[in-house]
């Protein structure tokens, strides 16, 4: 009786050779899958990285649009909006001045005569902020985002 169940022990385990077998299909296996795993994953972190940067460029015009509608004296409110974009840009590491970056100010624009126009753009495609996995770096060209607000 005892022979019968150590025979049937050794076959569930199985040899030593089958479970060699076994792990070199699974190390085949994470070799295939992990490529396409870490191309996701990367897409993910740039898709990301995208965003905020997007979402830092709207935060910007707005910051430079209400900094411009605060201030009394219109001969300083382009100074202030620069200076409030430049400040809510900093978190980025990019400026005005930066390459790619472009920021507008517009004093009364035609469509309305008590107002300022401000405007920011980034031309992600040309400048992107971390190095875009292949295939990723088409979904973004040019983030812009302008603010009209009224001054008085």
């Amino acid at each position: 009786m005892l022979r019968s169940y150590g025979a049937a022990v050794r076959f569930r385990r199985g040899s030593g050779a089958s479970r060699r077998r076994g792990r070199g299909a699974a190390a085949v296996e994470f070799a295939l899958v992990l490529p396409i795993l870490l191309y996701l994953v990367f897409g993910v972190i740039d898709f990301g990285v995208a965003l905020s940067f997007r979402q830092s460029v709207s935060q910007a015009a707005a910051e430079g649009a209400r900094a411009a509608a605060v201030q009394v004296d219109p001969s300083l409110r382009q100074d202030d909006s620069v200076a409030a974009i430049e400040s809510a840009l900093s978190g980025t590491g990019k400026s005005c001045s930066s390459a790619g970056m472009t920021c507008g100010f517009e004093a009364a624009p035609a469509s309305c005569p008590a107002c300022v126009k401000v405007s920011v753009s980034y031309d992600y495609k040309e400048y992107p902020l971390i190095p875009s996995v292949p295939g990723f770096g088409i979904l973004f060209d040019t983030f812009s985002h302008s603010v009209m607000i009224r001054t008085s």
